[in-house]
């Protein structure tokens, strides 16, 4: 895995972020030349499931990826999945076998007084590798109890 970004965090103090290796603002380069198509920035939190002391219990896929959109993006992390997944995995060293993706969308409050919401949603992201690139994203809601593990690291 190697890599910690110049985000990354540890704490002796807290078990949930003790699990995380990197917190901070993943870029990525598009297409298109000088007109920088298709490039963007999100958030990126990787979690060890490992670091946890748990009785013995070994994750088969331990490496937790946590993709958002940033605040007032103009793109979504669901539109370049495949091409964020791919230029994570390279950059940290993370086999794709071994990693659960997954993109958060926090709630969103709106209209003139903020009386109404769209409810957070984690979706898990499988894709199929060919070689080192991720392709044919598919989406499906989380559910317990991995739900509940990444919604305890997100908030923590």
């Amino acid at each position: 895995m190697g890599k910690k970004g110049r985000f990354a965090k540890v704490s002796k103090g807290n078990r949930q972020t003790s699990m995380l290796i990197y917190d901070g603002v993943k870029t990525w380069e598009g297409w298109g030349g000088k007109l920088r198509l298709g490039h963007g920035k999100c958030r990126l939190r990787i979690y060890d499931l490992n670091k946890e002391k748990s009785a013995g219990l070994t994750h088969i896929r331990p490496i937790v990826v946590v993709v958002s959109d940033l605040p007032n993006s103009n793109v979504s992390v669901q539109v370049y999945s495949s091409h964020i997944a791919t230029g994570v995995t390279k950059k940290f060293s993370i086999d794709p076998n071994r990693m659960i993706w997954v993109e958060y969308y926090p709630e969103i409050q709106y209209g003139v007084n903020k009386e109404r919401s769209i409810p957070e949603r984690f979706d898990k992201v499988e894709f199929t590798w060919i070689g080192d690139k991720a392709i044919r994203p598919k989406w499906c809601p989380l559910e317990s109890p991995m739900l509940d593990i990444i919604k305890r690291l997100v908030n923590a």
